[in-house]
């Protein structure tokens, strides 16, 4: 291909381990042409991540073995040269993003040298020309006042900040490729929209490349000029973004987009891949997906699929193309529409929440006197009737998870009451209190952290049972767990394993085990999807609608991910610096947003419609969320707000309704605003 700036030939990469030899990348082929962006898509442990550390020659030993195949770079053969030749493609032709910039930068460095380092050793550039370089780089990154900037630590960055930073890193060497694995998996939706709209500009100044490595279909959509999709260590689908998303035609890419959450498969269950990836130790026979894929025969498992030429540019490994098989499979109901929670619906108010408080302060000098305050949740009133979601959605940092906390008495609330079923939980303490922690419980983010690892998974649910008293008796304890583990779809003998034998997914619906046992009527659900893949996050999903249709359990789900919200909530409040801004019913908070924070949000959402960015109207946030110790006077949002006034600088606005369940706090609209509802 002569426009072709890197070709990759029958890559394969192994890891010797104990339980055999693992084919993380088994002989893929692949070209990336210049100036275009190339996306890698799949599940975590298909071998995306190895593949951009082979492409490198990054493969830590001596676990790790590149055992064969052909990375082309403009002709040249990377896996032909010696080491000290490749310190010189590194950084220099062929730079990298890591998926975590904390753990990627270091901490007792300046930002300043640590970008310096790139440009002394690929550009040769020394003391003042060197920081003219880094601050001409800290300033196409969109880093602002880049001359105070240059000498502050990673920790005095905020998180859309250190991703900038890792991008003047790899830019410093002006590459050719860059390489971004999962640059916006852990950043909210307008820090996302920043950083992808960042590369664009970016790639369409210095003309590199770009190899994107992601899970995230909608940021595919918005960023791929083609498209390669893996499974289990094998490329089975590539082709250019606007046939993939109109018809992907592997079965493994039709279920990622099945998997997808949205307002309109509300009553029915999301598509899920029943099964996991398979080990990669084993010796495959057939097609890699057969035993996952409602379409396979005994062909597909007894011999391995050819590629298929689809069509304009688009071809995929399977069997099914080779007989022009075009069937796709529906998601069932699961309750007719309208009827889902209908056992649970209007049985009264659970929780409410007035003008609920969090200040945390800021103590300084010897004496630890306190100089100020961090308003994490500054005066939030909330609802939730019984079997019903109510969704909380922010930006990082804006105290969805401090509510959460302070809810449930984890931490105590500096004002303000937290009404559960009528108790006031700020004013119960000590044995009181503990007595109606069944009643509440909480999901956290990261399961693997939330769960002890010296403890068997039995241990782990039952934990609950005992320090509530909840079930004296072992047999009849170990016979609750057993049914809670087939209630959320794991084996009965998981219990006598531990957390770290599991994968993501299951860890997760082992932490949801752990908050059913003792039988709570709410739970707080703490960002539970984000860091799950498509299909699995489509698993707990599904999971959670069927758990509340059961059982009759309310949530208040946190999130950032408002495709999520779409499919589980029933309600929504946004929240921003610590106060709701909007709430309303999910189809009016999605569909007729009229707080300006809110549309900014809805606008950045990457379209799973392969037009890309360009297609439909984006709001650009500046800059990042103020600090919550330091609020700006006035409405919170208006130092990034596109339509702020005058007035927006001097008082903080009352609720304006529009509907019985519908109101925000905004100044553009003055009609039907409630006075008594300011501060």
């Amino acid at each position: 291909m002569s426009d072709s700036l890197l070709s990759v030939e029958h890559l394969s990469t192994c890891f010797d381990g104990p339980r055999g030899r693992a084919m993380a990348v088994d002989g893929i082929s692949f070209d990336i042409r210049k100036g275009e962006t190339f996306a890698l898509l799949g599940e975590s442990g298909c071998g995306k991540s190895v593949t951009s550390l082979s492409l490198m020659r990054l493969v830590p030993e001596p676990a790790g073995r590149i055992l064969s195949g052909r990375v082309l770079l403009g002709g040249q053969d990377l896996m032909l040269l010696p080491e000290r030749a490749m310190r010189k493609i590194r950084g220099r032709r062929i730079a990298m993003i890591f998926q975590e910039p904390m753990t990627s930068l270091n901490p007792v460095l300046t930002i300043g040298d640590q970008i310096a380092e790139g440009v002394r050793i690929h550009l040769d550039l020394r003391g003042a020309a060197a920081r003219r370089k880094v601050l001409e780089l800290l300033d196409a990154v969109g880093i602002p006042d880049p001359e105070q900037r240059i000498d502050e630590y990673p920790h005095q960055l905020s998180g859309g900040m250190k991703q900038r930073v890792m991008i003047a890193i790899a830019l410093s060497g002006e590459p050719e490729l860059l390489i971004a694995d999962e640059p916006t998996t852990a950043l909210d939706v307008t820090i996302q929209a920043q950083v992808l709209a960042l590369l664009r500009d970016l790639q369409a100044r210095t003309g590199m490349a770009i190899l994107l490595i992601t899970h995230d279909l909608g940021v595919v959509a918005e960023m791929a000029d083609r498209v390669g999709v893996m499974y289990a260590g094998q490329l089975v689908e590539i082709a250019d973004r606007e046939p993939f998303f109109a018809q992907p035609a592997h079965p493994y890419s039709r279920k990622l987009f099945e998997s997808l959450p949205n307002i309109e498969k509300r009553d029915t269950a999301l598509a899920t891949i029943p099964g996991s990836v398979p080990s990669l130790t084993k010796a495959f026979s057939g097609c890699r997906f057969a035993d996952r894929c409602a379409f396979a025969w005994t062909h597909c498992r007894e011999v391995v699929p050819d590629w298929t030429d689809v069509g304009d540019g688009q071809r995929a490994r399977c069997h099914l193309l080779e007989l022009r098989f075009a069937a796709r499979e529906r998601a069932e109901p699961i309750l007719p529409a309208g009827t889902h929670q209908s056992a649970a619906l209007h049985r009264g108010r659970l929780l409410e929440v007035n003008d609920l408080k969090v200040h945390f302060p800021i103590q300084r000098g010897l004496f630890q006197r306190t100089v100020g305050h961090v308003y994490a949740v500054d005066g939030v009133d909330l609802k939730l009737d019984r079997g019903r979601t109510l969704a909380l959605v922010g930006e990082s940092g804006c105290g969805k998870t401090t509510i959460g906390k302070a809810i449930l008495q984890l931490i105590r609330p500096t004002a303000g009451e937290v009404l559960f079923e009528g108790d006031d939980l700020t004013r119960l303490h000590g044995e009181t209190l503990r007595r109606r922690r069944d009643a509440f419980q909480i999901i956290f983010q990261d399961p693997f952290s939330s769960m002890n690892p010296r403890m068997r998974v039995h241990e782990i649910i039952e934990e609950g049972m005992v320090a509530l008293n909840i079930e004296r008796d072992v047999q009849r304890r170990l016979e609750r767990v057993r049914q809670l583990l087939s209630q959320v779809g794991l084996p009965e003998d998981a219990g006598d394993r531990y957390p770290h034998e599991f994968s993501g997914g299951q860890r997760q619906r082992i932490c949801i085990a752990r908050a059913l046992a003792v039988s709570p009527r709410l739970l707080v659900c703490d960002e539970p999807t984000s860091a799950l893949d498509i299909s699995v996050q489509a698993q707990i999903l599904n999971l959670l609608k069927d758990l509340q249709g059961d059982m009759g359990l309310s949530y208040l789900f946190i999130t950032h991910n408002l495709s999520v919200v779409a499919y589980l909530a029933d309600e929504v409040a946004v929240m921003y610096l610590g106060r709701i801004v909007e709430r309303g019913t999910t189809r009016e908070v999605l569909h007729e947003a009229r707080h300006p924070y809110t549309r900014a949000l809805l606008s950045a959402i990457p379209e799973i419609d392969g037009a890309g960015e360009e297609a439909r109207a984006v709001i650009r946030l500046q800059g990042d969320l103020p600090s919550p110790s330091a609020p700006p006077v006035g409405c919170h949002f208006h130092t990034r707000c596109p339509e702020a006034m005058p007035r927006c600088k001097e008082a903080y606005p009352g609720v304006s309704r529009f509907s019985v369940s519908h109101e925000a706090r905004c100044f553009l609209y003055e009609q039907g605003r409630d006075d008594d509802n300011e501060g």
